[in-house]
């Protein structure tokens, strides 16, 4: 494993340099189909490409559960596409302009379910697009089958290619497997769906997109393969969660949204987003083992943002949270139990009960708390 490692810190380094920026409408939302705008664009002046193209669901009539109420699904006209065909000449239009714009070692990542995915897959290795790997998204709370006719469908399926086979890639590794606590990050990511404080309202008081993606799902796509000041572009921009992710973690972003009710939501969602600052964004790697749930995916889930200060419960000992899970006290840094073991000069150390945060109490007084308190909300909110 330490050969692959460093064949892919090598491609890192020698990745193509950036075009100059200047031309590049960074930080805007394209009003247009995307395509069109796309064209807009020049040639080899991205970094990332993450897509969630419509699903063509084909569905047939209204949907109810078991109670009569009805389920709110996907019936938005951009949704629908007469046919198979039609379907696929879209797909294989917005994937060449992803192709032109992507630079040479820039990749590509789409989202579908069982729908469509297969047919932009066929396309995407028709163009010459090159798949690295098929990342299943599970869901910890998905919507029921509620006619009782099949299984419960539970996940959706991220593709994550590069421009060809020989083509250069960005990947992270190391900062990956510090995310989850020092184990090989593997191609089933477990998330719940977008739902509570994190779902976007419109106007009117209901969900704003049908098919918004939680958060946590861009935050380990851009980690994993951009670095802080890559430029990432999303052809369907919908609410804006590429956008606001992308800030987040200091990339720089261009989105397309035909839909003006999104584009606005996204606005007002991406003006609140505050950057990371420099020494948050850090990533690095160390060697612990890993526990029911990986520190990590508590940073993903936002419960302990990257920039928090953990201390222990006599504060002896400060220490930064970062972008990737580890944590950073003086000259150390490394995983939550591994910087923990350094300092009490222990030979073993359970971080998630030795490090200790500030959260607000009912009355808004201050609780100190161990950071196993963040675990269990992260648990609480898988089980929704």
């Amino acid at each position: 494993m330490g050969e692959l490692t460093k064949i892919r810190v090598t491609k890192a380094k020698t990745r193509a340099k950036p075009v100059d920026k200047a031309v590049l409408p960074l930080g805007q939302i394209l009003s247009g189909d995307c395509v069109t705008e796309m064209r807009k664009l020049p040639d080899a002046s991205v970094d990332l490409v993450f897509a969630d193209p419509p699903y063509n669901l084909q569905l047939g009539g209204d949907l109810n559960r078991p109670d009569g109420s009805h389920v709110d699904a996907v019936t938005d006209d951009w949704d629908q596409f007469d046919s198979f065909a039609i379907y696929d000449k879209f797909t294989r239009d917005w994937l060449t302009e992803c192709k032109r714009v992507l630079k040479p070692d820039g990749a590509l990542w789409v989202i579908g379910s069982y729908h469509n995915i297969y047919r932009v897959g066929a396309i995407l290795q028709d163009l010459g697009f090159w798949i690295l790997n098929d990342v299943v998204w599970r869901k910890t709370n998905p919507m029921p089958n509620f006619r009782g006719t099949r299984f419960t469908n539970a996940h959706e399926t991220l593709l994550w290619c590069s421009q060809g086979e020989k083509s250069r890639y960005h990947f992270n590794y190391r900062a990956m497997k510090t995310l989850n606590d020092e184990l090989q990050m593997r191609s089933d990511w477990i998330f719940p769906i977008c739902s509570g404080g994190e779902r976007l309202k419109d106007d009117t008081g209901h969900k704003a997109h049908p098919t918004q993606k939680p958060e946590a799902l861009l935050y380990r796509v851009l980690l994993a393969t951009t670095e802080a000041g890559d430029v990432v572009l999303d052809p369907f921009f919908g609410t804006g969660t590429t956008g606001a992710v992308a800030k987040r973690l200091g990339r720089d972003w261009i989105g397309c949204e035909r839909e003006a009710d999104y584009r606005k939501v996204a606005s007002a969602r991406i003006e609140k987003e505050l950057p990371l600052d420099e020494s948050a964004l850090a990533t690095m790697q160390s060697r612990k083992t890993q526990p029911r749930v990986a520190f990590g995916a508590v940073v993903e889930a936002g419960l302990l943002k990257p920039g928090t200060e953990i201390f222990d419960k006599k504060r002896r000992w400060t220490a930064t949270v970062r972008a990737d899970g580890s944590v950073e006290c003086g000259k150390e840094t490394g995983s939550i139990h591994g910087v923990g073991k350094v300092l009490q000069d222990a030979p073993s150390c359970n971080g998630w009960t030795f490090w200790h945060y500030e959260a607000d109490g009912p009355n808004g007084e201050k609780l100190v708390q161990p950071i196993d308190a963040a675990r269990g909300l992260y648990l609480l909110a898988a089980e929704d």
